[in-house]
């Protein structure tokens, strides 16, 4: 058995990236906008707001709790560095950051990915509640039951 009890050709393919899977593709696109030895950073091609970015490990991993305590250091040096230059472009109000975990929960690519989502003043009218409007009828905690 290979890594973490897999088949050595199904860890293979984990370490070298999996070709039909968008996010392998884009390792080395000239898109990244900030890497490091595990993790990388690359635009939302669907993105929810100007500035919306993905950060990934650079192994092929589905399932955020399976990576290890290393890449996920490495995605989370990453969400700091890209803040700090979405920052830096003067925009930026305020982040949601989400990682969907398995298909119940949203999840369509099943490399694990952290979205960093830009804010800005004014783009909802009333953003109280930010993540938990993942379940809208639970969202409004502060109006009781």
């Amino acid at each position: 058995m290979g890594s973490r009890g897999r088949p050595p050709e199904e860890a293979e393919a984990v370490a070298g990236g999996r070709p039909d899977c968008p996010f392998c593709a884009k390792r080395a696109s000239a898109d990244l906008l900030a890497e490091n030895s595990l993790a990388f950073a690359l635009p939302d091609a669907f993105p929810v707001s100007p500035g919306h970015v993905l950060v990934l490990p650079r192994r092929h991993v589905a399932d955020y709790f399976e990576l290890s305590a290393e890449e996920k250091a490495a995605l989370w040096e990453l969400v700091d560095r890209v803040r700090e230059q979405l920052l830096g472009g003067g925009g930026p109000a305020g982040f949601n950051i989400g990682v969907n975990v398995g298909e119940a929960a949203g999840q369509t690519v099943f490399h694990v990915h952290v979205h960093l989502i830009p804010r800005y003043a004014g783009d909802q009218k009333d953003p109280r509640g930010g993540v938990r409007w993942v379940l809208p009828e639970r969202a409004r905690y502060w109006e009781g039951d």
